[in-house]
């Protein structure tokens, strides 16, 4: 499946900006234009197809998921996309490759998208203090938009707080700055010089990106991400609870109940219908995998920016002291060797999309079932990555020097390790 071109209407600034170009006659900036790389239109070899469906399958085991749906796109050999499983236990509706499903943490690629968006139209300054734009941040005077795009604000993170309410109200509508109270309410890190994993931190960050454009965060990302890419599957919706489609189908979203002993696996909570404002600007967005992967692949290349200074991804920290020299993080995203992408979970759905700048080579995942985290979606996007960069060249093509610093194996390995324990719940 090729990952087609569209071309589209770059506005040349956002909210009044906008306006004052039709009072004052100016031309707009020439239509923007994504041209993705050359991809071979036909299927992957099938031992690369069976090992990547094993991979799969194993990951469903281990999370307690019923479906994933999947794309990988090698574009010197071929690609793969498909939906495996079922939308519940047993036999359930089958899962397919058009259904929506939430992104979670890609959506903070989507939200710096915004921010470097605005950047280079002059809306904002990367270096503008918090404060500027964001009332009841006072200690944050110190802080920049880039920093909190970064992961280098110190903040903490909300979720371990507000977790339970979520998969408890579903339904209830957050502010961002309520949502985003838990983890600035925690001990702070060191700022600017290391990274910290917050979702407070882009909470907060859309907030500021709002105010500084008068849109709100569904119209930035729609401007910004989305229209330009020709994303038609893919918004941060509105803010009452619902599906994560308004129409067509949908990948059903669930968490397993703990039980003694570990979980109960064959009664899964439905938790499709949620209020984006759990997740808002740090992991709201809502997709399908055609849109996810065409996505990856133009973030890896820093496809929308008209400006190529600074280099988003051009200075990244490691992701902890502990991590492997290959994975660091930066501007909204993770670098895994040479790719390039994220991943997380939002109640319901675990995802992880990335993608190869060089090369285009890109591969995306997301799970029907939270109970493990975002960590079984990067896990198996991982192990794809490695088993896939491996095809051989199709007839008239030839492979690129692209490798990966880690093996199918070790991931394999990785997600067998964690799986969690399905038991039956008491009687009675």
């Amino acid at each position: 499946m090729q990952l087609l071109s569209s071309r589209r209407f770059r506005a040349a600034a956002a909210g009044v900006a906008v306006l004052g170009l039709f009072l004052t006659g100016c031309t707009a900036e020439p239509d923007f234009t994504y041209e993705p790389p050359a991809q071979v239109d036909g299927a992957l070899p099938d031992d690369t197809v069976a090992a990547m469906e094993a991979a799969v399958t194993n990951a469903l085991t281990a999370s307690g998921a019923t479906g994933a749906v999947v794309g990988v796109w090698v574009p010197w050999s071929g690609s793969w996309v498909t939906g495996i499983g079922t939308q519940d236990p047993g036999a359930g509706a089958e899962i397919s490759t058009d259904m929506a499903f939430r992104v979670a943490d890609v959506t903070r690629l989507m939200t710096c998208d915004v921010l470097y968006g605005l950047a280079d139209d002059g809306i904002v300054e990367l270096d503008a203090p918090v404060p500027e734009y964001v009332s009841g941040v006072a200690d944050m005077k110190d802080i920049t938009l880039l920093d909190l795009c970064n992961g280098t604000s110190g903040a903490g993170s909300s979720e371990g707080t507000a977790k339970s309410a979520w998969l408890n109200t579903p339904e209830r509508v957050w502010a961002p700055l309520e949502l985003a109270s838990y983890g600035l309410g925690a001990s702070r890190g060191t700022p600017h010089t290391t990274y910290r994993n917050s979702d407070s931190g882009y909470l907060i960050l859309g907030l500021a990106l709002e105010r500084a454009s008068g849109l709100t965060a569904s119209e930035l990302i729609a401007q910004y991400v989305t229209e330009p890419l020709g994303l038609e599957h893919t918004s941060l919706p509105g803010t009452a609870a619902a599906k994560p489609a308004s129409s067509g189908p949908v990948m059903n979203g669930h968490y397993l109940s703990a039980v003694e002993g570990g979980y109960n696996c064959a009664a899964p909570v439905d938790i499709t219908t949620l209020s984006s404002s759990t997740g808002y600007t740090d992991s709201g967005v809502v997709s399908t995998i055609a849109d996810l992967g065409r996505y990856a692949q133009a973030e890896a290349k820093q496809a929308l920016r008209t400006e190529k200074e600074p280099d988003r991804f051009g200075a990244p920290l490691p992701v902890s002291d502990k991590a492997p020299s290959w994975y660091q993080a930066t501007g909204g995203g993770l670098l895994v060797g040479s790719m390039v992408g994220q991943f997380g979970w939002t109640p319901g759905y675990q995802t992880a999309a990335f993608s190869d700048p060089e090369t285009g080579f890109t591969v995306a995942v997301s799970l029907n079932d939270s109970t493990t985290g975002g960590s079984t979606a990067a896990y198996l996007s991982w192990e794809l990555a490695a088993i896939a960069s491996k095809a051989p060249a199709a007839s008239g093509e030839t492979a690129p020097d692209f490798g990966l610093p880690f093996t199918a194996e070790q991931y394999h390995k990785s997600i067998t390790d964690s799986a969690i324990a399905c038991v039956a719940p008491p009687a009675g």
